[in-house]
């Protein structure tokens, strides 16, 4: 993919996929792309060469509302909730593409994070940093998607947070749902992927699986402090 915003390019001939069952992450210093490769293959920036592949059919030129359709969640970093609406009208909102019984899904949803059952009647924008992630992460679910993206989802959030986020992505990924994640803790991150890909100026500096970028030398020293 290369593209970026006005006259100039934020990426460069950058390539990033992830499989079916997979945690895929993107890592690397601020402003390296990697918000900005989410949102090119999401459809919310335009690419000016290169393609998007999704289960075998080009979508490059489809907005992001049909690549929802097809299968594609979407949690952006900031102002992911609805913060006046409840927790399980956030919920439902994110059926909305469903014409069958929703129920199971919430209750799958709930499964997962259980907090958000207890404070399901309560506004969105009473929660926590870390259970608003929770909702998002739960609305996105509720379209069945076949690919979930998340942008930042621990920003902010306490390391206890984290680590249970982390361990909710991993049963996520293992109902065969294809997880694309960029994170700004790499360690923590990469310690759970399947592969991963480290950005630096929109180009992609190191492919590996998770494993091997976390042993290689190069890796830890410029990107994993040491």
């Amino acid at each position: 993919m290369t593209g970026g915003y006005g006259a100039a390019n934020t990426l460069h001939d950058c390539s990033i996929g992830v499989e079916k069952g997979e945690i895929a992450v993107i890592v690397g210093p601020n402003g390296a792309g990697k918000s900005t490769a989410m949102k090119a293959i999401f459809g919310m920036l335009p690419l000016r060469h290169g393609r998007v592949i999704f289960n075998n059919q080009e979508i490059t030129l489809l907005k992001p509302e049909e690549r929802v359709l097809r299968g594609m969640g979407f949690v952006p970093q900031n102002h992911n909730v609805f913060t006046s609406m409840t927790v399980e009208e956030n919920l439902e909102i994110g059926a909305f593409i469903r014409t069958d019984p929703i129920a199971d899904s919430l209750a799958q949803v709930y499964d997962l994070f259980p907090i958000l059952k207890n404070k399901r009647k309560q506004p969105a924008g009473e929660l926590s940093g870390g259970q608003r992630q929770q909702v998002a992460v739960g609305r996105a679910l509720m379209t069945h998607p076949k690919v979930l993206m998340l942008d930042e989802p621990t920003a902010g959030v306490s390391p206890i947070v984290m680590d249970e986020l982390f361990d909710r992505i991993i049963e996520i990924a293992r109902l065969d749902v294809a997880i694309l994640m960029v994170e700004q803790n790499a360690k923590q991150a990469l310690e759970i992927a399947d592969r991963g890909y480290v950005l630096v100026q929109g180009n992609n500096r190191f492919t590996d699986s998770g494993e091997a970028l976390l042993a290689n030398p190069e890796v830890r020293k410029a990107f994993l402090g040491g």
